[in-house]
């Protein structure tokens, strides 16, 4: 089985707590962090732009990740929200066995 972390960012903290219920209540993450004030710059329209933004941290399983980058695409307020996976090369035994029964 493979694991993934998605990285998502989002506007503010209401938006942040919406999704990661979301994820969370269906069975689409095990769990979400939501770190707090970061601060973005990137180019968007021809203008470098900064935002101070929250980002998500989302666990997940790969079989999830298909519905689960469909579902940020359908709630999230951004026009082209970030929704990035990465997978787990390494990690604890137990928690990944903990985000397999959570997710199964």
């Amino acid at each position: 089985m493979n694991f993934y972390i998605f990285l998502v960012t989002v506007e503010n903290l209401e938006e942040a707590q919406k999704i990661a219920h979301l994820l969370v209540e269906n069975k689409l993450a095990a769990c979400v962090n939501i770190i707090q004030n970061i601060l973005s710059v990137y180019e968007w329209k021809e203008r470098i732009e900064e935002s101070n933004e929250h980002i998500l941290i989302i666990k997940t399983v790969e079989e999830k990740s298909d519905t689960l980058i469909k579902k940020i695409n359908e709630i999230h307020s951004y026009e082209i929200p970030e929704c990035i996976g990465v997978r787990i090369e390494k990690g604890s035994e137990k928690y990944l066995k903990w985000v397999k029964e959570v997710l199964d």
